[in-house]
């Protein structure tokens, strides 16, 4: 998806209530594709958990017949995104010739290395009757070793994607290993990524084993140390102690993380990157057209002044 055109500013941070949260970020409502994304991550007063450097919750949205999701062509760089829905459909394309619908519980998982360019729209069919659309997408930055390699594209079914049952919890494992489970999803680097659906009054612990470690509400309340968090927020863990989650609502959660990367990154739009003259040659590129174009999309996205 099109992103921001750096680094998110200061606004909703605030130290954590709990001696246990370490950041808590806010909503921040952003335009994207016709709709409203809620936009927490990075922040101005850190980059990454794990190798996760980028979250977007796709607000959940009624459209009427004729509108759609329409996200045009742009490129990304030095990262993988992580495009996951709850609701509705939308069709991926990409420079590489990848075309591929996702549904609900579904994982489209795209690797852009060197460079690739993609679109995210709605289907014809979602676009000719009445629809609902509700998702997130993240992005994992790449290891140094992979930052300029081949990009890819892989599709991965619902039934592919394990579940865990613990006593009032369903915790899918969209990729990386956590809770005794390990899924399939082919990664670069250490880490987790979860939706977690809790029962009012369940209780989640998160270990310290999971390395670095974060929380985004979807829906619902949870409690961390006797202090209440609300949908929209962005929770990020105290590292080396086990954390825990109790529900006050029903919930769903998404919890992601993992090791620390190997150094700093850089962002600015859709490229992430080990060095600034790396993504000064990609905006370079894409404002002269020197990317991929995606085939069967024609559309173009400018990057930011």
């Amino acid at each position: 998806m099109q992103k921001g055109t750096s680094a998110a500013g200061a606004a909703g941070q605030v130290a954590g209530d709990s001696d246990a949260v370490e950041l808590v970020v806010g909503p921040r409502h952003r335009p994207l594709g016709g709709l409203a994304v809620n936009r927490v991550w990075p922040t101005a007063r850190r980059r990454m958990v794990g190798p996760f450097i980028f979250f977007d919750h796709l607000m959940r949205a009624e459209l009427e017949p004729g509108r759609g999701v329409d996200v045009p062509p742009h490129p990304h760089i030095g990262l993988a995104t992580v495009t996951y829905l709850f609701e509705g459909e939308m069709l991926h394309r990409d420079s590489i010739g990848c075309e591929q619908p996702i549904r609900p519980g579904e994982l489209n998982w795209m690797t852009s290395g060197a460079g690739i360019v993609h679109s995210e729209r709605s289907t014809d069919d979602e676009r000719a009757r009445a629809s609902r659309i509700h998702g997130t997408q993240s992005w994992v930055a790449l290891p140094r070793e992979h930052e300029l390699c081949a990009p890819g594209f892989v599709h991965y079914p619902a039934d592919r994607l394990p579940v865990v049952e613990r006593p009032g919890a369903r915790l899918k494992l969209i990729a990386g290993s956590a809770f005794g489970a390990s899924a399939g999803v082919q990664t670069l680097s250490e880490l987790f990524y979860v939706e977690a659906d809790l029962a009012a009054d369940a209780v989640l612990t998160l270990e310290a084993e999971l390395g670095q470690r974060a929380a985004y509400l979807v829906a619902g309340r949870v409690e961390v140390e006797h202090a209440g968090y609300e949908s929209g927020k962005l929770l990020v863990f105290r590292d080396g102690r086990a954390i825990e989650l109790i529900a006050r609502s029903a919930a769903k959660l998404m919890l992601f993380g993992g090791a620390p990367l190997d150094g700093e990154r850089h962002i600015w739009w859709n490229f992430v990157s080990s060095s600034s003259e790396r993504i000064e040659a990609a905006k370079r590129d894409w404002r002269a057209r020197r990317f991929p174009e995606v085939p069967g999309d024609d559309g173009y996205m400018p990057a930011p002044d």
